[in-house]
């Protein structure tokens, strides 16, 4: 930073307020110190920063270790945000969002002495241990629970459950059953609210809930039983892959997609386009909500007043090809 500073002709206290986006330095002057920066090839030491500020430039995230699309697209649009605002970010991943295991972790973030934790915290199980986190810790829960009392980033999956529902009951299906993913995430509990919420509003039957993992193993199962039933015409499934196993299923009994049965996803996979007939589902806009989650974690880091405690992110219908009238003989 000394050489910086005399390349420039500047003070050390003006090239640390360029490097930390001070705004009291002149705009020529900036230029200047960003000039012999980039002629030096100078990289601020973090190490030394974190002595300083008591905090490093790293951000921990406290994920569950799974390859399924929403949280690992999730994590990856954090770590794009967080490498846009100049964080890098430590992810601790664990099997379960248990009390033991996530305690663990958050110590070993601490240890690091991370900047603030964002912990992606899909299942009611994970409540006790975040309880635990010290308060004086910035942090923010993605798809956490609302009433834990922490900042809160999630997508409405109540609103966007209610679009594929209400997306179904336009095209004239009399109801729609409903393939849920397990019903201890938070996401799984939205989506069933929205699709029973819809239902009741419209005055139509509520079938009986059908409940799975988020695979299409698992939606091929429950396909197979769906695939036998006459009066089924409409099915909305909570992610993308279920509903892959069931286009296997209805397939393999003769009943087609959208001719016999009407079908709707969520998430949006990027391989949704490409399923037969291409696949209408619910998109999750992943990115707005890591740069939600950013923002309300700089918030708190800087002592911001008024920062929001709650963003809920809308969701987007993605109309397809897997949605149609049902036959008059299904009615």
């Amino acid at each position: 930073m000394t050489d910086v500073a005399r390349l420039a002709g500047v003070s050390h206290q003006t090239v640390s307020r360029v490097l930390n986006d001070h705004p009291n330095v002149k705009e020529q002057t900036r230029n200047r110190v960003r000039a012999a920066i980039a002629e030096l090839n100078y990289r601020p030491n973090r190490a030394a920063r974190a002595l300083v500020t008591g905090r490093s430039q790293l951000i921990g995230v406290v994920a569950r270790n799974s390859t399924l699309y929403g949280p690992a697209s999730m994590l990856t649009e954090f770590e794009q945000a967080a490498a846009d605002a100049g964080f890098a970010v430590s992810v601790g991943s664990v099997r379960e969002l248990d009390r033991s295991t996530i305690s663990a972790v958050v110590d070993r973030h601490l240890d690091q002495r991370v900047a603030g934790l964002v912990v992606i915290a899909n299942v009611a199980s994970a409540a006790e241990a975040l309880a635990e986190i010290p308060s004086d810790v910035p942090v923010v829960f993605i798809d956490g629970d609302p009433a834990g009392g922490r900042p809160v980033v999630t997508v409405d999956q109540v609103a966007g459950a209610r679009a594929a529902t209400r997306h179904l009951l336009d095209a004239g299906h009399e109801t729609v059953w409903h393939v849920s993913g397990p019903t201890d995430w938070f996401d799984s509990a939205g989506r069933i609210q929205g699709w029973r919420q819809t239902l009741e509003e419209a005055g139509a039957e509520v079938p009986p809930l059908l409940s799975a993992d988020w695979s299409a193993a698992e939606g091929y199962r429950a396909g197979q039983m769906l695939a036998r039933m006459p009066e089924v015409t409409a099915i909305f499934t909570a992610n993308d892959h279920l509903a892959l196993g069931i286009l296997r299923a209805l397939w393999e009994r003769g009943r087609r997609v959208p001719h016999d049965v009407s079908l709707v996803g969520f998430d949006d996979v990027p391989e949704a386009a490409f399923f037969i007939p291409p696949l209408t589902t619910v998109r999750q806009a992943f990115g707005d909500v890591a740069r939600a989650a950013l923002s309300l974690l700089l918030g708190q880091m800087r002592d911001e007043p008024g920062t929001a405690d709650h963003i809920v992110v809308p969701p987007q219908l993605v109309v397809r090809e897997s949605v149609g009238r049902p036959l008059p003989s299904a009615g």
